[in-house]
């Protein structure tokens, strides 16, 4: 594995307080308890390495949205927190391209590779996965810095949030990007 693309940028997808409501758990707990704590870990790594990084904030219009502007979750969460000069998008759909000038500011600096990272693996991450991909970047999803929460489906059973996550990186693996964990990355960066 080989992430030595100096533009290489790691992409955080929704990191906000707003993920703590306790309405997302509505059908069971999220998977992952690591996942800020790796988050963490790949910010040091691309600062550490001068490698550009981009911050994706979700700016809600729905009026009752724990990601709304204005609102307590619509903060970055402290292991997510955007220092002085680093990149902040502002989404309003779950992808990070679509009503977002994301894909220009990659294309200037003449980025190839992304790693993606952030909440929720079913929703804006794997949306954004899945639009990069087909907009011909080299996408690496890091399994263990993202998580989602239990689903219930249209017949009623409830799917574990581990479940839920295992299955949509099952999906998006080698269509869409390469997945691989933290420390594969860390290491295939030469970071500490």
């Amino acid at each position: 594995m080989s992430l030595t693309d100096p533009t290489g940028t790691l992409i955080i997808v929704d990191v906000q307080l707003a993920i703590d409501n306790p309405s997302w758990a509505l059908h069971g707990p999220r998977n992952n308890t690591q996942g800020e704590a790796n988050i963490a870990r790949l910010l040091a790594g691309w600062r550490q390495t001068a490698r550009p990084i981009v911050h994706v904030r979700h700016d809600s219009t729905e009026p009752h949205s724990t990601y709304r502007p204005g609102g307590p979750g619509h903060a970055f969460k402290p292991q997510a927190m955007p220092l002085p000069g680093e990149t902040v998008v502002g989404k309003r759909v779950n992808s990070a391209f679509i009503g977002t000038d994301l894909e220009a500011r990659l294309r200037s600096v003449g980025a190839q590779t992304l790693v993606i990272c952030g909440v929720i693996t079913d929703n804006s991450v794997e949306a954004t996965v899945r639009v990069a991909g087909n907009l011909g970047f080299d996408v690496w999803l890091a399994e263990d810095a993202c998580w989602t929460f239990a689903r219930r489906d249209r017949r009623g059973r409830v799917w574990p949030a581990e479940d839920v996550h295992a299955l949509t990186l099952a999906i998006l693996d080698g269509e869409y990007c390469r997945i691989a964990t933290t420390a594969e990355i860390l290491a295939s960066i030469g970071a500490a």
